[in-house]
C-alpha cells in the first residue's frame, strides 16, 4: 500500500493535484490505516497515470472522467470529438495570431494598401505626425463606409499632387500650422494656396466628385476637421470667401457679391 506522496511519485504529479482529483471526483477516495492517513493500492497508481496523460493530451478534466470509465468505441468517439473542438480552437488561435501580426503593422491593420503607402510618402516628407494621425483617421473612417468610394484613384491623384513641389509646400504649411496662435497671418497663405492648387486640380479634371460618399457622412467628417482646432475653423472661412465650401471634397461654393471684394483683395 502506498501513501498520497508515494503515490504521487510514482505517476510524476504532485500532492496537491491528486488532493485535486479527489475534490472533483476523478479519483475516489481510498481507504484510511490505523492512523487516518489515506492509503492507495495499485488501481489507483493507474487511473491516475491515465488521468496524467490524458490531461497532458489536452483532455479537458470535464471530460477525462467520461473516457476513463468508456468502453473501447466510445472512448474512440470521445477522443475524436475533443480532437475536433481542439482544431476548431487551433484556427481560432491561427486568425487570433494574424490579426495580432497586422496590429504590429499598425496602419496595415485598418486601411487598404494604397493610403498606408500614401502616409508613408507623407512621413518620408517630412509631415507632422498630428496632420498625418488627422489623415489616417478620417481615411479609416471613409474605407469603413461600404458606398464604393473609390480609394486607390483618390490616393493615386495625391500622389500625382506630391510630385509639385506647390502641394508639398502646401502639407508643409500645414503640418507646421498645428503649432501657429489662431491669429496667425500665415493662414492667409495656407488659404491662397489651397485656393491656387484645388483651381487646377478643377481645370485639369483630377478632382474626383464627392457623390461617392452620402452627404451625411461628408458633414461628419467635415465637421471632425473643423473642430480639430480653432485655426482649421479660420481657414475653413477664408476659404467659404474664396469660393470653396467643404473640407473632406472642396468644392465650388457659392460665393455672395458683397465678397467678391474681399476674395480679390486676398493674398
Amino acid at each position: 500500500m502506498l501513501s498520497i506522496g508515494q503515490l504521487a511519485a510514482y505517476a510524476g504529479v504532485t500532492v496537491r493535484t491528486v488532493r485535486h482529483y479527489h475534490q472533483i471526483g476523478l479519483l475516489p477516495e481510498p481507504s484510511r490505516d490505523h492512523s487516518g492517513y489515506r492509503v492507495y493500492d495499485a488501481d489507483a497508481v493507474i487511473r491516475l497515470i491515465r488521468i496524467r496523460t490524458l490531461a497532458e493530451a489536452g483532455v479537458p478534466l470535464a471530460r477525462t472522467h467520461q473516457l476513463l470509465d468508456a468502453g473501447e468505441e466510445e472512448f474512440e468517439a470521445g477522443i475524436d470529438d475533443i480532437d475536433r473542438t481542439m482544431r476548431a480552437e487551433i484556427r481560432r488561435l491561427q486568425r487570433s495570431r494574424r490579426r495580432l501580426r497586422q496590429l504590429a503593422a499598425g496602419d496595415q491593420l485598418t486601411l487598404p494598401q494604397s493610403v498606408v503607402g500614401y502616409l508613408a510618402r507623407l512621413r518620408g516628407l517630412g509631415i507632422d505626425e498630428r496632420y498625418i494621425d488627422a489623415e489616417r483617421d478620417s481615411w479609416i473612417l471613409i474605407t469603413a463606409q461600404d458606398g464604393g468610394y473609390p480609394v486607390d484613384a483618390v490616393i493615386a491623384q495625391k500622389h500625382i499632387g506630391l510630385d509639385h513641389p506647390d502641394v508639398v509646400a502646401l502639407y508643409r504649411l500645414v503640418s507646421d500650422a498645428f503649432d501657429w496662435p489662431v491669429d496667425d497671418p500665415r493662414i492667409e497663405d495656407i488659404a491662397e494656396r489651397v485656393d491656387r492648387v484645388s483651381r487646377e486640380a478643377s481645370e485639369t479634371g483630377d478632382m474626383i466628385g464627392p457623390a461617392h460618399l452620402e452627404a451625411t457622412f461628408v458633414d461628419f467628417l467635415d465637421g471632425a476637421a473643423t473642430r480639430a482646432s480653432p485655426l482649421a475653423e479660420r481657414l475653413d472661412t477664408i476659404l467659404k470667401r474664396r469660393g470653396w465650401d467643404g473640407w473632406t471634397h472642396l468644392g465650388h461654393a457659392a460665393v455672395p457679391a458683397n465678397h467678391v471684394e474681399d476674395i480679390r483683395s486676398d493674398p
